[in-house]
């Protein structure tokens, strides 16, 4: 297995970008129609804030709370409308396996695997989306300490992939909560390549809210993704993880922790600003314990 050029390209350009790096779109794809204007609209946006992006979207969403649930068009299809989105829009794809028998198709269109968190720590599925020479974006397991994501990301270096990087995105607080522990920031960078922090899974209540008619899926607490989001650049991470919809009432998936499209520039810009100021990641203080 060789490492492509452009993928390593794409690795350095994001491993640079100065404040971060963006990875965002809509949770799953709707329809072609709906990721091409979502893609453009993104597109648009971060290129006048000045942020490198990466277009999200997934073909299935395998683990839905239930399986009377959307989970999009399924790998075939989806990868073909990805695909269109990648040319039309000359903009680099990340979307997430769930399977070692996935990634090989997968790595022809995407420009980064993502692992989901419940699969951060399958060896099988690590491997096979290290040998696509792709990019490999692992989410840290809601159940896992920052660093399990150290062994992680090794099984990816060891499969011959160097072009790895790990994402934050909550830890579980109970049954039907997940907190975000800005320490886990600090701490994931002992994996050694760039930190991602999640900021809209993040915020997910996984299966706490009862719909009517009787059954269960997950809730979220929207209006903390700034919160979150501004934690985040603070601390220093390397790029910002967030699923954006243009009507996130009506979004089949994860509505309700899914940005407004139509705040997302007003968001970007502050959390620029923010990440300006804090320049955390190049700013070390020393910490000088004698007596004083």
């Amino acid at each position: 297995m060789e490492l492509s050029s452009s993928s390593t390209f794409l690795y350095n350009k994001l491993k640079a970008a100065d404040p971060f790096f963006l990875l965002a779109g809509p949770n799953v794809i709707e329809s072609e129609d709906h990721v091409m204007r979502m893609a453009g609209h993104i597109k648009a946006i971060a290129s006048r804030v000045g942020l490198p992006l990466v277009f999200k979207s997934s073909f299935d969403k395998a683990n839905r709370t239930s399986s009377k649930s959307f989970r999009g068009p399924g790998m075939e299809q989806g990868l073909k409308i990805l695909e269109k989105v990648k040319l039309a829009h000359d903009i680099p794809i990340i979307t997430d396996v769930h399977e070692s028998s996935q990634c090989e198709a997968v790595g022809k269109v995407a420009d980064i695997i993502q692992i989901p968190a419940f699969l951060c720590r399958q060896t099988d599925l690590l491997v096979a989306a290290a040998k696509t020479g792709k990019i490999v974006n692992i989410k840290k397991g809601q159940f896992c300490a920052p660093t399990v994501m150290v062994n992680s990301a090794e099984k990816v270096r060891l499969a011959g992939n160097e072009n790895v990087m790990v994402c934050e995105r909550g830890t579980m607080f109970g049954y039907y909560d997940l907190i975000v522990d800005p320490r886990n920031l600090e701490w994931m960078r002992k994996a050694k390549c760039p930190v991602v922090a999640d900021i809209t899974h993040s915020l997910q209540q996984p299966a706490g809210r009862q719909l009517e008619g009787g059954g269960i899926a997950s809730g979220g607490f929207r209006e903390l993704i700034p919160c979150i989001a501004r934690t985040a650049v603070a601390v220093g991470v390397d790029g910002i993880f967030m699923e954006v919809h243009d009507d996130p009432l009506s979004a089949p998936v994860d509505g309700p922790t899914q940005w407004p499209l139509r705040n997302l520039e007003e968001l970007l810009q502050e959390l620029v600003a923010i990440a300006d100021v804090a320049d955390a990641e190049k700013r070390i203080i020393p910490v000088d314990c004698c007596s004083f």
